[in-house]
């Protein structure tokens, strides 16, 4: 199944894609879907109002998880980009709710940055709580996969050795548009071809099967520190490519077009806007 949170008239509301077409779950968002033990069944089976997916104006894509977990440093070849070592164990760090947007909203690039940058991720997200999970319980809390572009002010985030405050700002990070469940995608480890093209130029491109930490690793990693919950995300890490890494450097100024997509998951497509 692949499944969205739409903004409709009366307000935000969980869907499941059938072809060309967005069947309301008669849940709020998709965040409440999964907090029901039975979420899948009730998914499969949910046959409310219908939309047209052209017109369909994505929210994020869980719009208010209790965590967002953000993994650092877990592509070869972007930690060579950045001049680091192989790390140990998987790097953390945050994100917040009022971080997140809909995956065709703008981002607008905050007044106070000049590096602002792009990193496309695949997340996972968190279908049952775990908390210390094993291998088989880290694969059953999986509900799906989608895509996030970590949106990074690179001059906030390198001002200490802590990277949170370049990763946080508000309504800066597209995720979406559907939760594309394991079996969409080849199972709980897939591989896919991952993307970003800026104004039509590929930035980044890699596949998700070289990913040191995987999907189930994490989960168990991250599980043994805090309790996961249904609609939790987790952003596994972005590949070799960003602007920052680059001679000379490249950033978002506005005006851009900013593609991040993953095979099988769909895109986040957002343009940049300055602050106003």
């Amino acid at each position: 199944m692949k499944l969205c949170t739409i903004r409709t008239l009366e307000g935000t509301r969980a869907a499941r894609l059938d072809g060309g077409e967005l069947i309301d779950l008669g849940f709020s968002d998709l965040g409440a879907l999964l907090a029901e033990p039975d979420w899948r069944a009730r998914a499969a089976s949910g046959t409310g109002t219908t939309y047209d997916v052209r017109d369909a104006d994505f929210a994020p894509l869980v719009p208010r998880p209790s965590k967002v977990i953000c993994v650092g440093h877990n592509y070869t070849r972007h930690i060579e980009e950045m001049g680091r070592e192989l790390p140990a164990y998987p790097t953390l760090f945050p994100k917040f709710a009022d971080s997140l947007i809909g995956a065709h909203d703008d981002i607008v690039k905050p007044a106070e940055t000049d590096a602002l940058d792009w990193e496309v991720e695949l997340a996972v997200v968190i279908g049952e709580e775990v908390r210390r999970a094993g291998e088989a319980q880290a694969e059953a809390a999986i509900a799906g996969f989608t895509v996030m572009n970590d949106i990074s002010a690179r001059d906030w985030q390198f001002r200490t050795i802590e990277w949170t405050q370049g990763k946080i700002w508000d309504s800066s990070t597209p995720v979406g548009p559907y939760l594309a469940t394991p079996d969409e995608v080849g199972g709980v480890r897939p591989a896919l071809g991952v993307r970003t093209v800026v104004d039509g130029t590929v930035m980044q491109s890699d596949d998700t099967g070289t990913l040191l930490f995987d999907p189930v690793s994490l989960i168990a990693y991250i599980s043994t520190i805090v309790r996961l919950r249904p609609g939790d995300l987790i952003a596994t890490g972005t590949p070799a490519g960003v602007g920052h890494a680059r001679d000379p450097k490249v950033y978002l100024t506005g005006g851009e077009t900013v593609v991040t997509e993953i095979d099988g998951l769909g895109a986040c497509v957002n343009r940049i806007v300055e602050d106003v």
